[in-house]
């Protein structure tokens, strides 16, 4: 195979590269993704997934058809044992009135899915109509050998007398044993079995099977879902005296096939049943009755799927296995990795269904082995690849692991010319965190078990910044400094930082709970979160550089972090911030004045789901406080007291008692 770029010396190096050991477990993957993509049928488990695979395919590819015009449904249904009052066994003397209607209309063989199995008074008239049949006629016979389950010794014997009392040679027997696959359905033609007559389909063409092995049942589907694939009368109106003779044409010529369609008998899961009918319903069955004319109708049209040889599904998993491993191997970036790997499941996907299409027998074709032999091969081909340079690795994530969300080390590893490390001015969402008394704790309590607790904090929030998507800038004692927006940006950067922010103060909360017993008190979490221009880049001497945020948006995120031990909060969001998020839902804090910044800042709580309900009329009756409605602070003080609990909502109300209108709690 010739690749493009030097991809095949490529390839070449790395197979050296990888070494014995890691090759010879490499080659091990290989054999089981072999073995998997060749025999995915006869596996554990996975012989449920081809299964639904080849019904979706048989399903899709079925011809959608006319109504047949050579085969007739006589059908025994629920009407008719209502209307006769008996269920089991059927009516005979409905059943020889309509083989006598039959025989005069023209029929052009008659084969009949009942079994004769037990005496019943209308065994007479029912013989008498057999003997006069001039029609070839096939009786439904079944043995004890081949059907225990449902033939008894006795009853067979009774199969075979009332044949021999018939007498007449137009009248013979038929196999009706019909087998559906390990999953209950009827996929498959039935394997002749020894001591039994021809099966019904054949018997009713008067010939022997062909081919040999004959593979899946070709169900076919109507062209017109008001007009089913086989046309049916009831037996009833065969039976009816005066009416038979009104529906010659419907009969004349037709090979007739008389069975039941009865709603809990006979009926069985088939391909289609996965999928909606003509009348909308998924899980519809259908009748033996039916699956013996499909049978039928393939018979006479000859339509037999192609077999696949052994040798060629042995060539098609080797050259599955060889694609995914070699494609693993030549380190495409994208977007061409993303083109050659999607092409590649796409052509693995749609191949079975173009070969069920094209006539090919899929019915032991292993699609799913395909996917999930590809997916192994490539892994595991890729992972040796990736060992490779396993040091590498490790030591760039090392690197930039500590301060840097999974995916933009990644990035940086994979292009580092996509990302610029330099100092440059970037629009970021700064955060700082405190642990609110942590130095009077540290005082109070052994060095080490100082150690375990700050080690053990710090681990919790830091998971939390990275599983967000933040960047951490430093560690400071107890505190935190991360940040949104740099290296990388990225447009939800904001509400992965308000999310962060909450997250964290609740990640707080849980360490101060869980503390161990005799740990002095712990306070909360604060955190502060701010949006606006920094300077970030590498910083530092030659010696050591630092990947860090310099500006006043860091000090502002400081200076709201300490906000909230006056206002009775753990988490602030500054509105620069808020108005960059879409999904987190916040509470308005009024304004607050800050040392070194001349503006004030409107700061707000992020709030957790189903704690929102009071956000609407608080918005409202601050901005009616603001433009100068003094009742508005009275309806705030109610407000507030219908939430005893909320010490925020409490120390707003009462520093927009002390600034009045408009005006701005100044932070000491």
């Amino acid at each position: 195979m010739s690749l493009p770029d030097g991809r095949e010396a490529a390839i070449r190096r790395t197979v050296r590269q990888i070494g014995p050991a890691r090759l010879a477990l490499a080659c091990g993957v290989l054999l089981l993704a072999f073995a998997v993509a060749r025999a995915g049928w006869s596996m554990p488990l996975f012989g449920d997934a081809e299964r639904l695979l080849y019904d979706a395919r048989a399903f899709v590819a079925a011809p959608r058809v006319p109504q047949d015009e050579r085969i007739l449904l006589v059908p025994y249904t629920d009407e008719t044992l209502a209307a006769t009052g008996k269920r089991s066994p059927v009516d005979r003397a409905i059943l020889a009135r309509a083989l006598t209607a039959l025989d005069s209309l023209g029929a052009r063989a008659i084969g009949i899915d009942i079994l004769i199995d037990q005496a019943q008074p209308e065994d007479a008239e029912l013989i008498d109509a057999f003997r006069r049949m001039r029609t070839p006629t096939y009786l439904a016979f079944a043995t004890n050998a081949t059907s225990p389950d449902y033939v008894r010794p006795w009853q067979e014997a009774f199969l075979r007398d009332f044949l021999r009392r018939i007498g007449n040679p137009a009248v013979r027997p038929a196999a009706i044993r019909i087998v559906p696959d390990d999953d209950g359905t009827m996929r498959h033609w039935p394997v002749p079995a020894g001591g039994l007559p021809p099966l019904m389909a054949d018997a009713l063409v008067g010939g022997a099977s062909e081919p040999a092995t004959r593979g899946a049942i070709r169900y076919r589907l109507p062209a017109d879902p008001q007009r089913p694939v086989f046309a049916a009368l009831p037996i009833d109106l065969l039976a009816t005296p005066g009416a038979a003779a009104l529906l010659r044409q419907q009969v004349a010529g037709r090979i007739v096939l008389i069975g039941g369609d009865i709603s809990d008998v006979d009926r069985f899961t088939v391909p289609a049943s996965r999928y909606p009918d003509a009348t909308g319903r998924t899980g519809a069955t259908m009748a033996g009755l039916e699956v013996h004319a499909s049978l039928l109708a393939q018979r006479l049209d000859a339509a037999w799927d192609r077999p696949l040889s052994g040798w060629l599904l042995t060539l098609a998993a080797l050259a599955i296995v060889a694609a995914a491993a070699a494609t693993a191997l030549t380190g495409l970036r994208p977007p061409w990795s993303v083109l050659l790997l999607g092409g590649e499941l796409c052509l693995i996907a749609l191949l079975p269904f173009v070969l069920q299409y094209a006539g090919v027998a899929t019915d032991r074709l292993p699609a799913f082995g395909w996917l999930v032999g590809w997916t192994i091969a490539y892994a595991g081909a890729a992972a040796a690849a990736r060992a490779v340079t396993a040091d590498q690795r490790r030591f760039a994530q090392s690197a930039l692991g500590r301060y840097l969300p999974r995916d933009i080390a990644d990035e940086i590893m994979r292009d580092p010319a996509s990302v610029s490390l330099h100092g440059e001015k970037r629009e970021i969402y700064a955060l700082f965190t405190d642990l609110e008394g942590f130095t009077k704790l540290a005082h109070a309590i052994p060095p080490e078990t100082v150690a375990r607790l700050l080690n053990r904090y710090l681990d919790l929030l830091s998971e939390t910044v990275l599983k967000h998507g933040g960047t951490i800038d430093k560690f400071v004692g107890d505190a935190i400094v991360a940040f949104w927006g740099a290296p990388l940006a990225r447009p939800d950067d904001g509400e992965r930082a308000a999310q962060a922010a909450l997250a964290m103060a609740h990640a707080g909360e849980r360490f101060r709970r869980e503390a161990p017993e005799g740990t002095p008190p712990i306070g909360c979490t604060r955190v502060g979160l701010h949006r606006g221009e920094a300077i970030v880049g590498n910083f530092g001497g030659e010696g050591r550089l630092q990947y860090t945020a310099l500006g006043d948006s860091m000090n502002l995120a400081a200076r709201l972090e300490a906000a909230n031990k006056q206002l009775s909060t753990c988490a602030l969001v500054s509105g620069p911030a808020v108005a960059g998020v879409t999904g987190t839902r916040f509470r308005p804090m009024g304004r607050i004045s800050v040392r070194g910044r001349s503006t004030p800042i409107e700061v707000h709580e992020p709030l957790i789901d189903g704690d929102d309900g009071h956000v609407t009329p608080l918005t409202d009756l601050l901005a009616c406080f603001d433009q100068g409605d003094r009742n508005a602070l009275l309806q705030l003080e109610a407000l507030a007291g219908t939430r005893p609990d909320d010490a925020a909502l409490a120390n707003l109300v009462y520093r927009l008692g002390q600034v009045g209108p408009g005006g701005s709690f100044v932070l000491q």
